[in-house]
């Protein structure tokens, strides 16, 4: 078989997953390199599958919401079942400056459209029994936001992917990258490719990658812990996150996953950069300790286990996506700040309107968000 493809993705996780899958849906001939021994073996099997459109900024919004509706849809549609839940999210408020950030936000969120309101503690309290109203102010509620099996969503559109000609190449590491004469040479420790575009959605490695092309980008790992307790009855519905800062992280969030569990994450302060994914004896005591604040009925959970990933993050907390200026051939979907699963399905079909020369004006104003030449100064509000 022939080495030379119209475009190479490098990586097969949450997001090269989608664009290899988009990408040779509309008959482009793809090849997909990952240098694990399989597809969704770097962060995507670390993700604790939440899917939100309730962000602050208009790119992740609008990217989101059409994650949403694909994911949402993806059963009906494809028959596969990859554990789809509309259960929500809510942003709660336990102090004033929580309760700022959120109804700022949320009032940009309503002019766009979003299903989003502000919500008593007696409705979070139905929404969320037992949460501890003590201090609570209220919260921002988007019903329509959801979650689903990083695992199962990662294997549907991979099959998909295959179904449409898609090909991949497994533990084949990226060791060089050249471009000549409008195309690029792909060197790997057992092949080289051609092609004429190059998508990088290396995940931890971006920065490697995008070095090996001639172009740096500033995205540096960030780890982050998550547990998961054993199947209970379901007993509340949405995603609960808590932007207040404590000693030690800056947020943290928790729901209850399609099969029972309740899953949960911290998010560190000081940032723990690198790549160690050894769990620590740390991230239990402190996340614990937090949500039994908030929600004192978790206390007889069994937790089952804790993980370690990271988050490919950036300075300001947006994604890189788009065509570097002096390579026009070469295309970023790096950085997601630990929203790759949520962001990918929407990425996949940017990406090929990029290489298609498709975009409409609402695309464009997407990417602005996203834009690979920003100063990075902005910052995200809820990253």
């Amino acid at each position: 078989m022939s080495n030379r493809y119209d475009v190479v993705i490098i990586g097969a996780g949450s997001v090269g997953l989608p664009i290899t899958t988009y990408l040779a849906e509309s008959k482009k001939k793809v090849l997909c390199l990952e240098s694990n021994f399989s597809f969704g073996q770097g962060n995507n099997k670390k993700a604790i599958g939440g899917v939100r459109a309730s962000h602050s900024d208009y790119g992740k919004i609008k990217l989101c919401q059409r994650s949403i509706e694909i994911l949402s849809t993806w059963e009906s549609i494809s028959g596969n079942e990859i554990g789809w839940l509309s259960n929500g999210y809510t942003f709660v408020a336990y102090n004033e400056k929580a309760e700022k950030t959120l109804k700022e936000t949320l009032q940009y969120q309503v002019a766009l459209g979003l299903n989003t309101s502000w919500v008593n503690p007696e409705t979070l309290d139905e929404l969320i029994p037992g949460i501890e109203k003590r201090g609570l102010i209220g919260g921002t509620y988007s019903p329509d936001d959801g979650s689903c099996s990083p695992l199962l969503t990662a294997n549907a559109f991979f099959f998909k992917s295959l179904e449409k000609g898609a090909t991949y190449r497994f533990q084949e590491k990226v060791i060089d990258i050249v471009f000549a004469h409008g195309e690029f040479t792909i060197k790997t420790n057992k092949n080289e490719y051609v092609a004429l575009f190059l998508v990088n959605a290396a995940g931890n490695h971006a920065r490697t990658i995008s070095q090996l092309a001639g172009f740096d980008c500033p995205v540096q790992p960030e780890s982050h812990e998550a547990g998961v307790t054993d199947a209970v009855q379901r007993f509340f519905e949405p995603m609960v996150v808590d932007i207040s800062s404590a000693p030690g992280s800056s947020n943290f969030y928790f729901y209850q996953y399609h099969e029972g569990p309740v899953i949960f994450c911290i998010t560190p302060d000081p940032p723990i950069y690198g790549t160690d994914s050894d769990a620590t004896s740390q991230f239990l005591p402190l996340c614990v300790a937090r949500m039994l604040k908030v929600y004192p009925r978790l206390k007889n959970l069994k937790i089952r286990r804790q993980w370690r990933g990271q988050y490919p993050m950036t300075p300001d907390g947006f994604p890189i996506i788009g065509k570097m200026k002096e390579n026009s051939h070469f295309i970023q979907a790096v950085g997601m700040c630990g929203q790759g699963f949520m962001l990918g399905p929407g990425v996949g079909e940017l990406i090929v309107k990029i290489i298609d020369n498709s975009l409409s004006e609402d695309d464009l104003k997407i990417l602005q968000s996203f834009d690979p030449y920003r100063d990075f100064k902005g910052m995200e509000a809820f990253k």
